[in-house]
């Protein structure tokens, strides 16, 4: 596939002026960005409404909130703190660690093997007040990745980690999404990481996947977070003592917030491309229509102010912290139509990360139009960088 001549004014950004303003765009981009911005606004409020539907028995009940904003109070001071090292302590080490071969339909008749790998995770909630509720959710302590790797006996790889969306847990469909099997001839090992509550993480009472992160309450969040990076690197730990010579993450969506977070946590990171983005919470929350009104009228029942609420979730939020991958390391993707992590989520971050290579395209959250020419560029960045 070729880039789309119509939108090569977007490729690369502006290292300057970042977001493209609507006047500087082709006719036929600006109508490409706007029809996608629709079509998203009809996603968002079919996401909005099931996290509405999962907060909904929190944000009802006085007693439940009245605990929460009291378990709130310890993210806020790791929040100003903004010391990384403090929020996310390094995991124990030797997890150890199951493999399991399954049929390799993924690499469609390349040389190689598939693994699903699992391990019992040892996280325990940040927050000490946490921790019995939240070691509670059994399915969530087996954390859960796939695994392509060479067998053709030429020695470690560089491996890509792939995170997936909120509620987009399947390996077939982040696969697809992300070429995967194109990277994998391209001689890349792939990871394909499962977040907490997501798949067979979570419960099995839950409506659907990932209805964890947000049914638990805001506390909740912050420990799902936190755990999201604490199994990341475990598996880190694993791939580096075995298969990688190098490893990389990028991830789309909730899973582009968790890799962008990652880049200010594993220094061992030499590739980070976070990928349509949330970068702060709060400000997405509340343009989620319900959630944001149900969020709200929960504040002002649980007599939580808004300002605290907010502090308290940007404990995870890869704004609060310095990045250690290095500036040429580091690549953001992000969508104009976006309006489920709408575009200066992504602009936020590039301020924030020394305004790095980046490439905007003219699509939704979900509907990228041009991909092929990100994910060239992302393999460009590969080469450039020595992740090969």
């Amino acid at each position: 596939m070729s880039p789309d001549a119509s939108v090569t004014e977007l490729h690369p950004a502006d290292p300057v002026a970042g977001l493209p303003e609507s006047g500087d765009l082709s006719l036929r981009t600006r109508a490409i960005v706007e029809a996608s911005a629709l079509a998203d606004l009809g996603l968002r409020t079919v996401a909005a409404s099931m996290v509405t539907a999962s907060v909904l028995p929190l944000a009802l009940s006085p007693k439940r909130l009245r605990k929460e904003r009291v378990d709130l109070d310890w993210y806020r001071e790791l929040t100003r703190a903004a010391d990384a090292e403090r929020s996310f302590p390094t995991p124990d080490p030797d997890h150890p660690m199951r493999a399991r071969k399954v049929s390799p339909i993924p690499l469609r008749g390349q040389q190689g093997t598939v693994e699903l790998l699992s391990f019992e995770s040892r996280f325990e909630a940040v927050n000490p007040a946490m921790r019995d509720a939240y070691a509670q959710h059994a399915r969530n302590r087996i954390a859960r990745a796939q695994h392509w790797r060479h067998t053709d006996g030429e020695g470690p790889r560089p491996t890509l980690c792939v995170i997936h969306g909120f509620t987009a847990s399947p390996y077939w469909l982040n696969s697809t999404f992300f070429s995967l099997p194109w990277f994998f001839r391209s001689g890349y090992d792939v990871l394909l990481y499962t977040l907490p509550f997501h798949g067979r993480r979570q419960s099995r009472t839950s409506p659907y996947s990932g209805s964890g992160y947000f049914a638990h309450g805001f506390a909740n969040l912050n420990e799902a977070m936190a755990q999201a990076v604490h199994d990341f690197r475990v598996f880190v730990d694993y791939l580096l003592a075995t298969s990688a010579s190098k490893v990389g993450v990028t991830g789309l969506s909730l899973g582009g917030y968790t890799s962008a977070l990652l880049a200010a946590v594993e220094d061992r990171l030499e590739l980070c491309v976070p990928n349509a983005a949330v970068t702060d919470f709060p400000a997405v929350l509340r343009g989620w229509h319900p959630a944001g009104q149900v969020l709200s009228g929960a504040m002002r029942l649980g007599r939580m102010p808004r300002a605290e609420v907010d502090e308290a979730l940007r404990f995870s939020s890869p704004l609060t912290y310095e990045p250690k991958v290095p500036r040429e390391q580091r690549m953001i993707v992000a969508g104009l139509g976006d309006r489920l992590a709408p575009p200066e989520q992504s602009e936020w971050l590039w301020e924030h990360w020394d305004r790095c290579r980046m490439h905007w395209f003219p699509g939704n959250h979900v509907l990228h139009v041009n991909r092929a020419a990100y994910l060239r560029e992302m393999r460009d960045l590969m080469a450039s960088v020595g992740f090969q």
